[in-house]
C-alpha cells in the first residue's frame, strides 16, 4: 500500500529565467535540439516531485530523506503535470511519478524515502573546482514556489527547499564541463540535515566517469557543506555534449 500520508498533486510547468543560461530551456534552444519547445529544467521538475514528500513527510524528509530521481522524457514549459504517488516498493522507499498529457508516460520519477542514510565518501576521481554559495534567494526557501507550487513548508520554516541540491550540482555541471546545451538525466539525492536560509555553502566535486549515450555523458559525485558539516550528498548524472 502507498503511504497514506503521500497524496498526488497537480501543477503546472513553468521555467524559472535562470535556466535560460542553459540554450536547451528556451524555445529556439529546445527547437534547435530537436523538441517542440523549452524544455523544463531538470531541477525544477524534481522540486515538483519534492512536494509529494514534504507534504507527507514534513520536515524530516527535508533534513533525512531524498531519494533517486530519473527524467527519462522531457517535461516542457506549460505542460500540466500530474504527481502520482504508485507504490511502496519496500517499507521505506515510494515512487512518484511526473505524468502529462503527452505520449510515453511517465516523464520522471523519484523513488523516495524518509530516511536516506549518511553520506557516502566522495569516489576517486577528477577533482573539481569547489563552489562557495550562499543559500539564499534563488537558492533559498521558494524556489518551488517560484516555479508554481503551493506548498510552502519550506519559506514557512526558514529553510533551505530541498531542490537547491541538485541546482548546486548543476552549476557544477554547467559551468566546469557541458559544452553547449546539456541535459540533466539522473540523481540519488540524500539530506543530510536541515539547512536555514542564509548559510555559506561549500559544493565539492568529483568527476568520477565520462561515457557515451546518447551523447557525452559525465557522473559527478558531490558533497554539499556548512561549517564543514554534509548537508547533501548527490551522485549527478547528466549528458554534458548532445550528439
Amino acid at each position: 500500500m502507498i503511504d497514506a500520508r503521500l497524496a498526488p498533486w497537480q501543477v503546472r510547468a513553468t521555467n524559472l529565467p535562470e535556466h535560460a543560461r542553459n540554450p536547451i530551456h528556451t524555445d529556439a534552444g529546445g527547437r534547435a535540439a530537436g523538441f517542440e519547445g523549452a524544455l523544463v529544467a531538470g531541477v525544477t521538475t524534481y522540486a515538483y516531485l519534492c512536494h509529494v514528500p514534504l507534504a507527507g513527510w514534513g520536515e524530516h524528509w527535508l533534513a533525512n530523506g531524498g531519494g533517486e530521481v530519473r527524467f527519462r522524457r522531457p517535461v516542457l514549459d506549460g505542460d500540466l503535470l500530474d504527481l502520482v504517488p504508485i507504490s511502496n516498493d519496500d517499507d521505506d522507499h515510494v515512487t512518484v511519478e511526473v505524468r502529462s498529457s503527452r505520449p510515453d508516460q511517465p516523464r520522471a520519477i523519484l523513488r523516495c524515502s524518509p530516511s536516506m542514510g549518511p553520506a557516502q565518501a566522495l569516489r576517486s576521481g577528477e577533482p573539481l573546482a569547489d563552489v562557495v554559495a550562499v543559500l539564499d534567494g534563488a537558492l533559498g526557501a521558494d524556489y518551488a514556489q517560484r516555479a508554481g507550487d503551493d506548498l510552502d513548508l519550506t519559506t514557512r520554516l526558514g529553510l533551505v527547499h530541498p531542490a537547491v541540491w541538485p541546482s548546486l550540482a548543476n552549476d557544477v555541471m554547467h559551468n566546469q564541463l557541458a559544452r553547449g546545451a546539456w541535459i540533466h538525466t539522473r540523481s540519488i539525492i540524500r539530506h543530510h540535515r536541515a539547512v536555514p536560509i542564509g548559510a555559506t555553502a561549500v559544493v565539492r566535486s568529483r568527476l568520477v566517469e565520462r561515457f557515451q549515450s546518447h551523447g557525452e555523458r559525465a557522473l559527478v559525485d558531490v558533497h554539499i557543506t556548512v561549517d564543514d558539516v554534509v548537508v547533501a550528498s548527490l551522485e549527478h548524472e547528466a549528458i554534458i555534449a548532445l550528439p
